[in-house]
């Protein structure tokens, strides 16, 4: 007899900024991995556009790929541009703006 052969995904290199494309006037996102223990989402919003408050019971990592964003904690206005993280609190309102075209990624950590 043989064996049975386990398929697995081979890992692939690829260029994060290049996932997703910018649309005008809307948000586009694409999850690249969720499981049991999270979710992490490429999100590309266009200039102006924005997810409106909200509140998650799991804490969550945004990275900025490309452009700025306007994030808002509890009241409180962040910028975060290309390059720059900010970590969102579970249970705690939160909203995001692009205040230019913004490519971000988004780590959410169930706990």
């Amino acid at each position: 007899m043989q064996a049975e052969e386990q398929t697995q995904t081979r890992p692939t290199v690829k260029p994060l900024g290049e996932l997703l494309e910018y649309k005008d006037k809307s948000i586009v996102s694409r999850v690249l991995l969720k499981n049991n223990g999270g979710t992490v989402t490429l999100f590309a919003f266009d200039q102006g556009e924005g997810l409106s408050e909200h509140t998650t019971p799991f804490e969550a990592l945004v990275f900025v790929v490309d452009g700025e964003a306007e994030v808002e904690i509890a009241g409180e206005v962040y910028s975060v541009r290309s390059g720059e993280t900010i970590t969102l609190p579970a249970n705690v309102p939160h909203a995001v703006r692009a205040a230019a075209r913004l490519k971000m990624l988004l780590t959410m950590i169930r706990v």
